[in-house]
């Protein structure tokens, strides 16, 4: 068995805003894996300036897995706990190693073409015009769940852009998400939730920084709007650390990115500890390219969850690795009359 890895930049079609700044590129890494004339590949997302394996040595993490791969995945992904991005590419990988079709990471009803998942229309920071733009663009497109990304632009703009929506739709025909990526400081959060739920909004990400667990189990506490946990899971790997946290804060959702939280493995014990909790999820991607968005999207659907997803980043880059994955009538679908750039994969596998 032999192992190696090659970086890859990705290029935004039009700069992505947000509350951390603006994106124009997105560094990834390919984790290819070769054994018995098969090949296996998956991606290690690493998102710089929130991901917790954003470290210098995380190439050469990457280099010690593949000079280490005979040891097997169970054992690399116990060595790997503090880098979830290498385990998703990791499991991805052995997963497509082992698949009749190495893109058929959960083999499903939706990996088969015959099924969709319903995601958010994701509108992206920026002045108002440009915002109310991609606002009018996800509605012609079908999409019934929109998610719009606040905290960069003037308060009052954006409940506007939103007063804007749901005078057109009411919340059966549009359900409206806002993240707010940890924009809102303690004292002026609970106001601003306020005067949010006054929109009849699903629900809101991440209104203050992580890592203030008594200030946001206020906020879930008496807010009048749903709290969804986001950046807040970061960071956090053993299951004791995890059920203090949900404990502790008591949200009423939790999203699960699996590059930023330690894979399908990490996800699944999130999932399982939310569900007991009756917390509620659901699954987003973090700005892969096609290969992890691919692997992600499969493992959502075997999930069989009815909560729209956040899936839609695939489009994002002008450099994606054309896959089958399509975005139609607010749900992505896997087309399998459409076929993977076999050039592009050429190069990397």
């Amino acid at each position: 068995m032999k192992a190696t890895f090659s970086k890859y930049i990705l290029n935004f079609k039009i700069p992505a805003g947000t509350s951390r700044g603006i994106l124009k590129t997105k560094e990834t890494w390919f984790l290819k894996i070769e054994a018995a004339a098969k090949h296996g590949i998956g991606e290690c997302g690493m998102f710089r300036g929130l991901s917790i394996d954003d470290k210098p040595d995380f190439e050469e993490k990457l280099q010690w897995v593949c000079e280490n791969i005979h040891l097997g995945e169970e054992v690399l992904l116990k060595e790997l706990t503090e880098f979830p991005s290498i385990q998703l590419g990791l499991e991805t990988a052995f997963k497509s190693l082992v698949a009749e079709d190495a893109f058929q990471i959960f083999p499903s009803q939706f990996s088969r073409g015959n099924t969709a998942i319903p995601i958010n229309g994701l509108v992206w920071m920026g002045d108002k015009n440009f915002m109310k733009q991609q606002i009018s663009e996800k509605l012609t497109n079908g999409f019934s769940c929109i998610k719009m990304k606040i905290g960069a632009i003037d308060f009052q703009t954006e409940i506007s852009l939103l007063q804007h929506i749901r005078k057109e739709f009411s919340p059966s025909e549009i359900e409206l998400r806002v993240d707010a990526n940890g924009a809102f400081s303690p004292s002026e959060a609970l106001e601003k939730l306020k005067i949010l739920s006054e929109l009849q909004l699903h629900s809101v990400e991440q209104p203050i920084k992580q890592g203030q667990w008594q200030e946001m189990a206020r906020l879930c506490e008496v807010s009048p709007l749903p709290i969804a946990l986001d950046e807040e899971l970061i960071g956090i790997f053993s299951s004791e650390e995890r059920v203090k946290l949900l404990k502790t804060i008591q949200p009423q959702y939790i999203i699960l990115k699996p590059t930023l939280i330690g894979g399908f493995q990490g996800s699944d014990t999130w999932i399982s500890l939310a569900t007991s909790m009756g917390i509620g999820w659901w699954i987003t991607s973090a700005l892969e390219s096609n290969i992890g968005l691919n692997a992600i999207a499969q493992y959502t659907a075997s999930k069989k969850s009815s909560q729209p997803q956040g899936l839609g980043t695939g489009s994002l880059f002008s450099n994606n690795i054309a896959s089958p994955l399509q975005v139609i009538d607010g749900t992505i679908r896997y087309n399998k009359n459409k076929n993977w750039d076999a050039g592009h994969l050429k190069e990397l596998l």
